[in-house]
């Protein structure tokens, strides 16, 4: 092959494997790296087709495979009579502030979100009657759309019946739904640290929310067993999987003891269970633990995408299915049509697990580097958030301050508390920034945060 150029849209040839497949799929790679690392910028004009094979004496059909292979990706597009240029990305995060504020599924690694979108909605448009699919639907979803729900589950859940799924407009609307079934001044048990929108709901439906304690490795049973007994909550909040916001990773044991304890006191589990996917191989659910008494519930937003809208909600094998699919109706009506026929149709065609194993493989690779830019920052390997633990006398205020000044939107652990003893720290989402060069950056402006604040005549 010949030397690639110093020019810079024509450098990335650099990064092509010597092996590893077809030598147009290599190429295809080799630009989608360039891309996701910053190298090429949107808007770059590549090198034309035939430059590109006289530049590695290779032929031009090779290189127009690799150009249309990437053009399926959505890495570039063409315009007749001006060339080959890198498209634009969704969010423009290599200007103003970087957002590791918005937990987001990265982008997928090797795939187009927005080709397959365009492709699966052109499907059902094609062979569907609009009419009937713009109407209203049956509220928590069709028996096709339950099937494809609890096929969604099952590595987490296991076999479960798919007349149990019932499937909502987001985990907000199922979380809604089944809070509204306690009692209005009851108490709702959770972590020190939780998941904001809980709280938010906690004060719109009156429930009183009483924070348990927990340790490295989620909430303490037997602190949970003496809360039951003495506040009698009406249910427990858990996160088991990558928790929001400490990141914290519920062992098997310590799941089969909090199941154990809710079972003991006779209180309904509410798990929201939106990360458990993104793992190979999940522990098992609480809801599989104890599914008499758990309310499961999985959203595809932190997995696939935000923009889909679609959650499973599994309510407890017994008499709660139907108070909580009237529950489920009277806070959304009905989830979004032709999203959860998109939905549907990726998980029965297989789309839903090439997309989830793209977003798997970027996740990854973003928490790596998190490692290596922030050793102290703990998550699971396959997270799209880590947390850092900061020192107690550090001001939230001030942090968000000295962040703006670098640029960066973070979140203090003020913004989860359940009650005013809790752990201080931040949440960094990972999956926001476009490009993982992007991502480094604003991981190394934290350190440099961090780092400028370490001594103990600075308070922040």
């Amino acid at each position: 092959m010949a030397v690639v150029p110093e020019q810079p849209t024509a450098r990335w040839l650099a990064r092509l494997p010597t092996q590893g497949g077809p030598l147009y799929v290599r190429l295809a790679d080799a630009l989608a790296a360039a891309v996701r690392e910053g190298e090429l910028q949107a808007g770059d004009q590549l090198p034309p087709q035939r430059t590109v094979a006289d530049l590695l004496g290779v032929d031009l059909t090779t290189v127009t495979r690799a150009y249309a292979a990437a053009r399926a990706r959505g890495l570039i597009e063409g315009a007749v009579g001006r060339g080959t240029f890198v498209r634009s990305a969704a969010a423009a995060d290599e200007a103003g502030r970087v957002d590791l504020s918005m937990l987001l599924p990265p982008p997928p690694q090797g795939m187009s979100l927005a080709g397959l979108l365009k492709e699966t909605t052109a499907a059902i448009l094609d062979r569907t009657d609009v009419a009937r699919l713009m109407a209203y639907h049956p509220g928590g979803g069709s028996l096709g759309q339950r099937i494809a729900g609890a096929a969604w589950l099952a590595p987490v859940l296991g076999e479960v019946a798919a007349e149990r799924v019932l499937v909502a407009p987001g985990a907000q609307a199922a979380l809604a739904a089944v809070l509204a079934l306690a009692p209005r001044g009851g108490a709702l048990v959770t972590e020190p640290l939780v998941y904001p929108g809980v709280l938010a709901l906690a004060r719109q439906l009156g429930l009183q929310v009483v924070a348990c304690p927990a340790d490295a490795g989620g909430m303490d049973p037997e602190a949970l067993a003496r809360l039951c007994a003495q506040e009698r909550p009406a249910a427990v909040y858990l996160t088991p999987t990558t928790h929001n916001p400490t990141a914290v990773t519920m062992g098997a044991e310590r799941r089969r003891a909090l199941a154990e304890a809710a079972r003991a006191a006779g209180v309904w589990i509410v798990e929201d269970d939106p990360y458990a996917r993104l793992f190979d191989a999940p522990l098992p659910a609480l809801a599989s633990l104890a599914p008499e008494r758990t309310f499961h519930i999985a959203t595809l937003s932190k997995c696939l995408s935000p923009g889909l809208r679609i959650a499973y909600l599994v309510p407890p094998k017994g008499p709660m299915a139907g108070p909580t699919a009237e529950s489920l109706r009277a806070v959304g009506q009905m989830p979004a049509p032709l999203m959860t026929a998109v939905v549907t149709a990726w998980i029965r065609e297989g789309a839903a697990e090439k997309l989830l194993a793209a977003v798997r493989r970027e996740a990854r690779a973003r928490r790596a580097l998190a490692a290596e830019v922030l050793p102290g920052a703990k998550g699971a390997a396959e997270g799209v958030h880590v947390w850092l633990d900061l020192p107690p006398a550090w001001d939230a205020a001030r942090v968000h301050r000295l962040a703006q000044e670098r640029g960066l939107s973070l979140v203090t652990a003020d913004a989860f508390a359940a009650g005013p003893d809790h752990p201080n720290g931040l949440r960094i989402a990972l999956g926001g920034p476009a490009k993982q060069a992007v991502l480094r950056a604003a991981l190394e402006g934290v350190a440099g945060l961090v780092a400028s604040s370490s001594t103990p005549r600075v308070v922040i």
